[in-house]
């Protein structure tokens, strides 16, 4: 008899690095073995049926009003989620749609809530703890986040039956939270998402988006952790000495947008700093083909997509040293320290001036794609499903 694996695909494709993780599930829920393995796709939202296109056995319920919010009351409520899991059935489209395809096991990649919601077997990814590291950022504390957030986590840990992280350091940070026994994670890092090697090349980028001929990038949301204000700072420190550096920036114009603007005024660094709002992801590969380098200053971890993704355009990059950063890129890119505004110029200065040190770079990333690639990604779920499949654990 087949195993029968559920994918849960609850994000929208312009959530960042949650839907591009969510890709390479899919893709190596795709490549499981046909005689040994049956699937099935749950999604939520129509803009994932062009990743679907091949999929035979495909449930699509509308994350409409009703679903959410009764979900949402309950959590408000603080009952017992057991007492939900029981009553949720009769009436949760969504409950109802993950119950009645009686899977081995259920995937919920984005970190999603119905992993405890729905009583069914699972294997839920936690992707940041930055809520307890990262406190001072209203982004994950302010109006009752961290509560929230606390309780998300919590029930994760409790119910799920296994736990996906990206890193040694996601490992750490969930087993000393919450106290989770170790043998219930699982760790599959993060690769590049296999959409950035497929999409061809556009010649008339920089016009499109009026581009300088040579930039920094930073692909971020304009959240307070990303740091946007000392990257900032060490652009107007190198003014004077590099006279030519343009920056460019994507994201909805919303969050800190407008003190960033504020600080680029005060600096006078308009000329400079060149705002591109949303991009698709295909246009966001051919930025990055353009650049001269990727700067990361994020205060949050424990790694990121951005990084992997330049690696595999060959954008040279530099990155803030915190959690698992070193970890997820070794040798392959700069480190600074985010709080410190010269460290970060530093860095930025020899990505904009040194020519053998980008090529250098260019070169020990593209070594390291050549472990971190979606075969191995295939080949390492395919793992984590022996083991979480035949293997019962007692957990705290």
């Amino acid at each position: 008899m087949k195993i029968k694996i559920g994918l849960y695909l609850g994000c929208h494709p312009n959530e960042g690095g949650a839907f591009q993780y969510s890709l390479s599930i899919l893709e190596a829920v795709n490549s499981l073995p046909k005689q040994m393995f049956e699937s099935v796709i749950c999604y939520t939202d129509k803009a994932w049926l062009e990743y679907l296109t091949k999929r035979k056995h495909v449930v699509f319920v509308p994350l409409d009003f009703f679903p959410s919010i009764s979900a949402r009351l309950w959590r408000h409520s603080r009952l017992p989620i057991s007492w939900w899991q029981f009553i949720s059935k009769y009436f949760n489209p969504i409950t109802k749609a993950l119950i009645k395809e009686h899977c081995n096991l259920w995937i919920f990649p984005s970190q999603e809530d119905w992993g405890y919601l729905a009583k069914v077997p699972s294997l839920v990814a936690i992707h940041d703890l930055m809520h307890r590291y990262e406190r001072r950022f209203p982004e994950v504390s302010a109006h009752l986040k961290y509560y929230r957030r606390e309780h998300h986590y919590r029930n994760i840990c409790k119910w799920s039956k296994g736990i996906l992280v990206d890193s040694v350091t996601g490992e750490k940070q969930v087993i000393e939270s919450y106290s989770v026994n170790e043998k219930k994670i699982y760790i599959l890092p993060f690769i590049a998402p296999s959409y950035v090697f497929t999409v061809k090349k556009n010649l008339d980028i920089k016009k499109k988006y009026k581009l300088p001929n040579k930039f920094i990038f930073y692909p971020a949301q304009f959240w307070e952790h990303k740091n946007h204000i000392n990257l900032i700072k060490s652009i107007a420190l190198l003014r004077e000495e590099v006279p030519d550096l343009n920056l460019v920036l994507v994201g909805a114009k919303k969050n800190g947008y407008k003190s960033l603007i504020r600080l680029i005024t005060k600096c006078q660094l308009r000329e400079s700093i060149h705002f591109l709002g949303y991009v698709s992801n295909d246009d966001i590969v051919e930025i990055y083909r353009k650049a001269r380098g990727m700067i990361f200053p994020s205060f949050f971890g424990p790694t990121n997509i951005p990084p992997l993704e330049a690696f595999a355009l060959k954008c040279p990059v530099a990155l803030a040293d915190v959690y698992g950063a070193k970890e997820q890129a070794g040798d392959a890119a700069l480190y600074f320290n985010p709080h410190s505004v010269k460290e970060i110029a530093r860095c930025i200065k020899r990505l904009w001036i040194d020519d053998a040190l980008c090529k250098k770079l260019i070169h020990k990333g593209t070594e390291l794609l050549k472990e971190r690639n979606q075969e191995n990604f295939n080949q390492e779920f395919m793992s984590i499903l022996n083991k979480i499949l035949t293997i019962d654990y007692s957990y705290k």
